[in-house]
């Protein structure tokens, strides 16, 4: 089997998303950086796809203008590990061309994570007041991203008839994978009490409303609207700094390893496929147990 490079492009973004069963999104990730590299490369055979033609690209990558100066390396191994994928699905195929294992990915600095502090957070959450339905839903939504440490993704692609009599539902996540997460008695007043002034049968658990507050037909909330009502909670909770889904997500997780839980733990409620991606918090764990060392340690000398 051999053909062009666009063709064999074409096979291989359905295969991951057929076979491999990748997201629509990660495909349609896959398929930005790969036609970049062959617009820019303008190899169009796999014998084409040497070392020196990836050299190069490198370089051009590297010289590209980001949001703060220069192509973040970050960015450019999204390009790198698609190149490599796309790549080892051509040795699956038995197509002659560069081995995956030549291409290393550029090395980056640790990943900083976005925090609030403790009190930033009990501001964020007691931020949504009243009980008209925006209000409560917004109410709901934060305190079932801190409850849970849910995507915001798997956040909006919630169903109304979760079972509150429960302490834990199931959520489908990245890769399709389903995992269990856990809902705090605030998390479950919050949203019982969004959902009884609710009183529409919509599908979706939380939907957008117009500025009268109900409709008849309400649209299942985005991620983009999500972040603008976190963002909006934030600045109304007098917050400086940027707060997005996410970091409410990176609270949930730090606040479990400061109370004691196991990285392996904190990996399975997150729904992270590899432990490496979890030790990001290991960072902060190691600051609170510095502070815990400077608290308590060498009391007794003299």
């Amino acid at each position: 089997m051999a053909g062009d490079l666009k063709s064999l492009k074409t096979q291989f973004l359905e295969y991951i998303e057929i076979e491999k069963g990748r997201s629509v999104k990660t495909v349609e990730n896959y398929d930005r950086y790969l036609s970049r590299f062959l617009t820019q490369t303008k190899v169009s055979t796999p014998r084409q796809l040497t070392e020196p033609v990836v050299r190069e690209f490198r370089l051009w990558l590297n010289r590209q203008p980001g949001v703060a100066g220069d192509m973040k390396r970050k960015t450019q191994n999204y390009y790198l590990i698609a190149l490599r994928a796309f790549l080892k699905y051509l040795r699956k195929q038995n197509i002659e061309s560069l081995q995956p294992e030549r291409i290393e990915l550029a090395k980056v600095g640790g990943r900083d994570l976005d925090l609030i502090t403790a009190d930033e957070l009990n501001r964020l959450l007691r931020s949504p007041q009243g009980d008209v339905l925006p209000m409560l839903r917004d109410r709901a939504m934060l305190e079932l991203l801190f409850s849970t440490g849910l995507r915001v993704s798997e956040l909006c692609s919630l169903n109304s008839d979760l079972d509150l009599s429960r302490d834990e539902f199931a959520v489908r996540g990245k890769g399709d994978k389903v995992r269990v997460v856990f809902l705090s008695s605030s998390a479950k007043k919050a949203v019982a009490d969004y959902l009884k002034k609710r009183g529409d049968m919509g599908e979706a658990l939380f939907v957008s409303y117009g500025r009268g507050g109900a409709s008849k037909d309400l649209p299942r909330i985005t991620p983009r609207s999500v972040e603008r009502i976190v963002k909006q909670h934030a600045i109304k909770a007098g917050i400086t700094r940027k707060v997005t889904p996410h970091v409410i997500r990176h609270s949930f997780a730090t606040d479990l390893l400061e109370g004691g839980a196991d990285l392996r733990s904190v990996q399975a409620l997150l729904g992270h496929a590899n432990i490496a991606t979890t030790q990001v918090y290991t960072h902060v764990t190691d600051k609170h147990l510095q502070e815990v060392h400077k608290a308590f340690h060498g009391r007794r000398r003299k």
